[in-house]
């Protein structure tokens, strides 16, 4: 079974569309309510009123059978099934089913009006009310085909669309008793050898073929006779459900207007009318968590499972409610419990929304435990280890207790710079290489990172790239006798690069450098750098640009052009 505030939502709907006069659609929310609940006995009543109202009795009765079969104690099945029998024109049946349905429910007064109305269309005895027409009804195919005498018949076109004919029209029956095969076809329909029915036939026989003719002409009085349509019959509303969907609304609107209070209050109201009905505890639960109340909100969440798991809930509401639960835990930042219940609702129903929210409380969670884990203190006792370790010759312990130095303290700029120290003995250029660029990074008048820098891309013989940042160390102290002589030594080390080393390697390297490629895709540096092709004299008027200085400072530093 379906979710059951899903069902009730479904019959509402199907009941205001069938006093509408959308019967149709009053069908297919009774179909959909059905499937979800297929023993409510009140959904097969109310859709048999639908289809009597669009004039489809079979379907009509076909529901009021069932209603009957679900709940033969209840009286209105039998109204259901009597009405439908009654359009029919089968009284004598539905005499019966009335009579049936009092038994039951004695003092049901619509089984007593339908069955004076009944006994109304009654001529007689129950054998004597007026007859069907036979060739009409559900089976009669079936009949016909299964039956050795007229099973070859229905080869024959001219048979099958006179007998299509008399489906539909009834009175043309007596005119055709002179074909035999329409002889033979009312004898195998109805149980007697029709074509024998003379003077000596027996009483039994000729008494069916008067029966015939009979009906011949009792199902063109009826076809011809226009149907009334049903009398509509109240929907079978539960008052206290009817009211706290009332109500579940009213409290949607107040808490819309952030009316949290009223909303709870109305909420309240509708769970003591249907407290199976788990939306409107974890509707209230919104309210809780809204107001910062989220004790109320897990309780009201919690128990919505436990009621949905008790009625097959629908698996959607319930992890719906397992992902408040675990919201509401994050918000109190307690991640642990937050993540337990993200995974028990993504077990009952997964969802991208609930999916993104988890990641975001792990995300909240490691952040959270990487601010608890700092502590400058030990972070100091770290470095000093690590400043031991690295004295011994010991690199590599070193950077182990430089990266505990650093967890401990994150914003410690020296610590990125020892550790790159230690990386450049281990010949660890790139590690070393990231770290100078963090340390610059978080504090850029740290003369020790450029200088660390500066040497890191020397040993990679990324000449241009060091002289670069022993340049900006020089600018820092213009009086740092380190920083001048290591510019020095990268502008020989690139003089001899330029003379020595193959120039496709040297524009390899160039090209793989950001920087160069940066400049290279400006479109006003592709057109300066033809400029000086052609005119080198263009060169001293482009410099004067501080802006394009330094762009093709950046071509010259890493070898792709040269100014003689």
């Amino acid at each position: 079974m379906g979710d059951k505030s899903q069902v009730d939502d479904l019959k509402a709907k199907g009941n205001a569309a069938l006093q509408s006069g959308d019967s149709k659609k009053a069908v297919d929310l009774y179909s959909q309510a059905i499937k979800l609940d297929p023993t409510n006995h009140v959904l097969y009543s109310n859709r048999s009123a639908a289809y009597a109202k669009m004039g489809e009795y079979e379907k009509a009765l076909k529901d009021g059978c069932k209603t009957v079969e679900v709940k033969p104690d209840w009286g209105k099945g039998y109204s259901r099934k009597a009405a439908a029998l009654s359009f029919l024109n089968r009284y004598a049946e539905a005499e019966v089913t009335y009579k049936e349905g009092l038994e039951q429910d004695p003092n049901n007064q619509q089984l007593k009006d339908g069955l004076t109305e009944c006994r109304k269309n009654l001529t007689g005895p129950a054998g004597s009310q007026p007859l069907s027409n036979p060739f009409a009804g559900p089976g009669v195919i079936e009949k016909i085909r299964a039956d050795p005498r007229t099973r070859d018949f229905m080869k024959d076109s001219s048979y099958m669309a006179l007998l299509k004919r008399l489906q539909t029209d009834p009175s043309a029956l007596s005119s055709c008793l002179n074909d035999p095969r329409m002889l033979t076809t009312l004898s195998v329909l109805m149980g007697v050898d029709l074509q024998m029915a003379g003077e000596d036939t027996p009483s039994a026989a000729r008494q069916a073929g008067a029966e015939a003719k009979k009906a011949s002409q009792s199902a063109a009085a009826s076809a011809s006779k226009p149907k009334e349509q049903p009398k509509e019959e109240p929907m079978e509303i539960d008052p206290d459900k009817a009211k706290a969907m009332e109500l579940k609304e009213a409290g949607n609107a107040a808490y819309k207007k952030k009316d949290l209070d009223k909303a709870i209050e109305l909420y309240t109201q509708a769970i003591d009318l249907d407290p199976i009905n788990i939306s409107f505890l974890t509707n209230r639960a919104a309210a809780h968590f809204e107001k910062g109340d989220f004790d109320s909100c897990r309780e009201d969440c919690l128990k919505a499972v436990d009621i949905g798991r008790e009625n097959r809930g629908d698996y959607k509401i319930i992890a719906k409610a397992y992902c408040r639960v675990a919201t509401s835990y994050a918000k109190e930042q307690n991640y642990q419990e937050a993540l337990s219940y993200f995974d028990r609702s993504l077990a009952e129903h997964r969802t991208p929304d609930t999916l993104k929210k988890k990641q975001e409380v792990l995300k909240e969670k490691k952040e959270a435990e990487k601010l608890a884990y700092i502590d400058p203190e030990k972070s100091l006792e770290e470095k000093e280890l690590g400043n031991a370790c690295f004295q011994k010759g010991e690199f590599a312990t070193a950077v182990t207790h430089y990266t505990e130095a650093i967890k401990r303290n994150p914003d410690d700029a020296k610590l990125y710079s020892n550790r790159a120290a230690a990386y450049t003995k281990l010949a660890e250029f790139g590690l070393g290489l990231t770290d100078c660029e963090q340390c610059i990074k978080m504090d850029p008048t740290f003369l020790k990172g450029y200088l660390r820098k500066g040497h890191i891309l020397y040993g990679m013989k990324r000449f241009s790239e060091a002289k670069t940042a022993f340049q900006k160390a020089s600018d820092l102290d213009p009086a740092n006798a380190e920083a001048r002589e290591q510019i020095n030594r990268c502008m020989v080390a690139m003089r001899s690069q330029a003379d020595t080393e193959d120039p496709e390697e040297i524009k390899r390297r160039a090209m793989a450098n950001p920087e160069v490629q940066k400049v290279l895709s400006d479109p006003a540096m592709r057109i300066i750098l033809e400029q000086m092709q052609s005119n080198p004299g263009a060169l001293q008027e482009h410099i004067k640009n501080p802006e394009i200085a330094a762009k093709l400072d950046v071509l010259l530093q890493a070898g792709l052009i040269a100014i003689r």
